[in-house]
């Protein structure tokens, strides 16, 4: 009698739970860092006073540093686990530009730590927590906004139909980046440091917002001559704002550090260039955001349901804030006063909502399960 030797079973140790879990967490989730770290920073550059309103920022700011290291922790499990699905998501049009939200997570944060994580952890320790996100988050940025165009230009099989705002986010990074460097600036010693790190980021966003004025009308005529996107999608109609905001925002940034760092009439200049530039921007900005609502009113009525896109309903609105308050300071306008004021409390019903739905979906196991089959829903 010959008895079948069977193997002995996997022992499922609490590692490789936390393996298995992982397995589909792509870098999309990095948005959540963004949205939570922009709550804080937007809040605390608001041009008025709310008794407690820097407490509750600077705990948020807290949280988003909690969730950026529970990510990237994640995300290494993932990487060393499941380097098969992190190639496919390389090679996925879809999820290759969300990389981009790693390198704009790190920056966020790291503003974040000097703009108001400072209160809580001092100045020292502040500075050299955002130098170092700064520097990383930029260098990252930069790889992404080169890597993911080639990799669509030879890798991937994209069509004019499939543009969408998600297109952004690599090319927005180093905006970011532009925006959030010039909290640095003071703390450099006087002289050529400071300048370079400035022009620095004059350069960066001119990358930026070169590459962004290429990739819009693609996404304006799939809108205007392809429909609505599926109802799923319409939430990164939202993305476009990022680049507007951060302009306009990155643009006021030059203007309050350059007297003193560069020569005249250069300094005054970017004092000049912060409101001809913004004004016109935040312009479009408005447009486009009361045109992306109404999509997205129109989606919610054909049954759009929580996904992680709905986080683009933060992190850009909340860069519509910082703009609206850097105009605010270099025109006096009660008017961006009050457009900033409006836009961060729609900012923070955005986050609590996304938030919530994140949290539900988290603990009941949805949204790290499998994707199910895209659909292309109705229109």
């Amino acid at each position: 009698m010959v008895t079948a030797v069977r193997p002995l079973p996997v022992p499922v140790t609490p590692g490789r739970v936390r393996a298995r879990a992982v397995r589909h967490l792509g870098p999309n989730w990095y948005a959540a860092v963004m949205g939570t770290a922009i709550v804080a920073t937007a809040g605390a550059a608001l041009p008025v006073h709310v008794p407690g309103l820097r407490t509750l920022c600077a705990a948020v700011w807290a949280l988003s540093l909690l969730l950026l290291l529970t990510l990237l922790g994640a995300r290494a499990l993932h990487w060393r686990h499941h380097a098969d699905q992190a190639r496919a998501h390389l090679l996925d049009p879809a999820m290759a530009p969300f990389y981009g939200c790693l390198a704009m997570a790190l920056l966020a944060v790291g503003g974040g730590a000097v703009t108001v994580g400072a209160d809580w952890i001092g100045t020292t320790a502040a500075v050299t927590l955002d130098a170092v996100l700064f520097t990383a988050g930029t260098a990252i940025g930069l790889v992404a906004a080169v890597t993911v165009p080639y990799l669509m230009a030879v890798r991937h099989r994209v069509e004019p139909g499939q543009a969408s705002g998600v297109w952004l986010l690599p090319l927005v990074a180093p905006m970011v980046s532009a925006a959030l460097g010039p909290l640095l600036v003071p703390h450099l010693p006087p002289g050529q440091p400071r300048a370079t790190l400035l022009l620095a980021c004059v350069a960066l966003f001119g990358l930026s917002l070169l590459a962004t004025l290429l990739t819009l009308p693609l996404i304006f005529a799939r809108l205007l001559t392809g429909g609505p996107p599926p109802p799923a999608l319409v939430p990164a109609l939202f993305l476009v704002l990022g680049p507007l905001g951060q302009s306009t925002t990155a643009a006021g940034q030059f203007a309050d550090v350059a007297p003193g760092v560069v020569p005249e009439p250069y300094a005054a200049g970017f004092g000049v260039f912060a409101v001809l530039y913004g004004v016109p921007v935040m312009g479009f900005a408005l447009l486009w955001f009361v045109l992306a609502a109404a999509f997205v009113v129109r989606a919610r009525r054909r049954g759009l349901r929580f996904a992680m896109t709905w986080w683009a309903f933060t992190f850009p609105v909340g860069t519509c804030v910082t703009g609206a308050a850097a105009l605010a300071r270099h025109t006096g306008l009660l008017a961006f006063d009050v457009l900033a004021v409006l836009l961060y409390a729609v900012l923070v019903t955005a986050w609590l909502t996304a938030a919530a739905h994140t949290v539900r979906g988290v603990l009941s196991g949805a949204l790290l399960a499998a994707p199910a089959p895209a659909a292309a829903g109705p229109r």
